[in-house]
């Protein structure tokens, strides 16, 4: 896994070139937002179950057919799949918020996303949906408390929504 500041030496090194302006101004925009991304993290670690069963109650609201016989959450089994799902998925975005890096999500849970998802018969819309209500409840909740950039908290979400919206499932 890399973080924001292993990314921009690499690109340097790679390139066998001394930090620039524009390397050290990436590098201070990740310093800068740091405190922030703690702050969002301890919330996360904190409320994480309480963050699951909130985004799988909304979620199951909005699509019930979802628990229906012949839903992709229907049955024990399922359903729980479903919901250990969206744990990784807002773990996996939690690391990439704190690193200031998506590489993690791309190693870790995109990479072998299609070909699981198609095995498994899984449908992509829930899943894109489940993603957003994730990063919705994360900005209302963490701008409520603290005044993080909304738009920090979305990065790695919308990662996964966009990676997954491309990929033909």
């Amino acid at each position: 896994m890399q973080d924001a500041i292993t990314n921009v030496l690499n690109k340097y090194d790679l390139t066998g070139k001394y930090l620039d302006i524009k390397a050290i101004q990436e590098l201070q925009a990740y310093f800068n937002t740091g405190l922030d991304r703690i702050k969002a993290i301890e919330f996360i670690n904190g409320k994480a179950s309480k963050i699951i069963k909130e985004a799988s109650i909304k979620l199951y609201n909005e699509q019930p057919e979802l628990l229906r016989p012949g839903g992709n959450s229907y049955t024990t089994r399922r359903y729980a799949a479903c919901l250990r799902d969206l744990e990784y998925y807002l773990r996996y975005a939690s690391y990439a918020l704190i690193a200031g890096s998506n590489n993690i999500l791309n190693e870790r849970v995109l990479d072998g996303l299609r070909d699981t998802y198609n095995s498994l018969g899984v449908p992509i819309s829930p899943t894109v949906r489940s993603i957003q209500i994730l990063q919705d409840i994360l900005q209302k909740e963490i701008s409520a408390m603290h005044s993080i950039n909304k738009s920090l908290i979305s990065t790695p979400f919308q990662h996964l929504i966009n990676t997954i919206s491309e990929q033909d499932l």
